[in-house]
């Protein structure tokens, strides 16, 4: 069934413009009656549509429910810049397992070195990825593609999670299901560049009480590791 998001929904009414509504009359050619699912704020209202006009599609709810496809905790990415495009697949794949926000993180390592000026021209596309990605896989949320942070700012942003660990591939890090997640809601996952993470960040990051995760002896592509991180804490949250 179509799916759209919206940020204001009610069991009265709904009103779907501009894109969507375009989408839904022009390209689906969808008629009054037909059924379709709209999200806000991780609320799924399925709906009947009463009515399109050339700019507008106007919907009758029929029923609201929580959606099923959103994960119990709220996984905050904090991934530092990599190269190219590698960034807009991370967004892609993370936001399809579950992930609840994107925070790209200038590190040390980082090779790529965008300011925040540059990165703000890149955001737009990104979040659109984001809206993409989150109706493929049919999320109550579209996660968010926030602005680019400083370490020093990534490293207060994961001290305000219930949680946080960080990907690092030197000896000293603990496996995933070592790390204490029963009844945590808010988790933040650092995952370095292609250059990983620097032995000060880490030693910051560790006494900032952020845990060190091994994945084991193979080194992941920069782009890998945040699948496979967000896969496993999806298990083990029991949301996979």
């Amino acid at each position: 069934m179509p799916r759209f998001f919206t940020e204001n929904a009610t069991m009265q009414e709904i009103v779907l413009t501009g894109e969507d509504a375009r989408h839904i009359g022009r390209s689906l050619r969808m008629k009054p009656g037909e059924p379709l699912t709209v999200c806000a704020c991780g609320m799924d209202y399925q709906c009947e549509i009463t009515r399109i006009t050339e700019d507008a599609v106007f919907l009758k709810p029929l029923s609201v429910q929580p959606c099923a496809a959103e994960p119990s905790v709220q996984v905050t990415l904090f991934q530092a810049v990599p190269k190219q495009d590698k960034l807009a697949e991370i967004v892609q794949k993370t936001v399809e397992l579950g992930v609840f926000r994107i925070v790209p993180v200038l590190t040390a390592r980082c090779v790529a070195r965008p300011t925040a000026a540059d990165f703000a021209r890149k955001q737009q596309r990104l979040q659109k990825i984001a809206l993409s990605a989150a109706k493929q896989s049919g999320r109550g949320i579209i996660p968010e593609v926030m602005p680019l942070l400083s370490w020093q700012e990534a490293l207060a942003a994961m001290q305000q999670q219930d949680a946080a660990v960080m990907l690092y591939e030197e000896q000293g890090g603990r496996r995933f299901g070592d790390v204490p997640l029963a009844g945590v809601k808010r988790v933040g996952l650092f995952i370095g560049s292609e250059g990983g993470i620097s032995a000060e960040e880490a030693q910051q990051a560790e006494d900032a009480g952020i845990y060190r995760v091994w994945l084991g002896r193979r080194i992941l592509r920069c782009q890998t590791a945040p699948t496979a991180a967000m896969a496993i804490l999806m298990y083990l949250t029991e949301n996979l």
